[in-house]
């Protein structure tokens, strides 16, 4: 854990020194999209590899599209409020 630590203040106190940097924040958008690939990719392949997931996928796969919809209608509304309450007043 103290090692997550270190890397993130590392980030922050990286990313406060270069934020005025064009191509530095080009660079770290480009490598932080490629970074989630390659997470998603190997979180796929974790899936794929594990036996216990593959043999219930029937039963896991209906409680995942619940939590998908409700999650995903969760954070539609929450966006949505939160633009009523802060943003549009500013556009009056």
């Amino acid at each position: 854990m103290i090692t997550v630590l270190i890397l993130m203040t590392a980030g922050i106190i990286l990313g406060w020194l270069l934020h005025k940097k064009e191509r530095f924040l080009k660079v770290s958008s480009e490598l932080t999209n490629w970074a989630i690939y390659l997470l998603l990719f190997l979180l796929g392949l974790s899936v794929g590899t594990n036996e216990k997931i593959l043999n219930n996928f029937g039963q896991i796969g209906y409680q995942a599209i619940l939590i998908t919809i409700f999650a995903v209608s969760g954070s539609i509304l929450v966006s949505w409020l939160t633009y009523i309450i802060f943003f549009r007043k500013n556009e009056r």
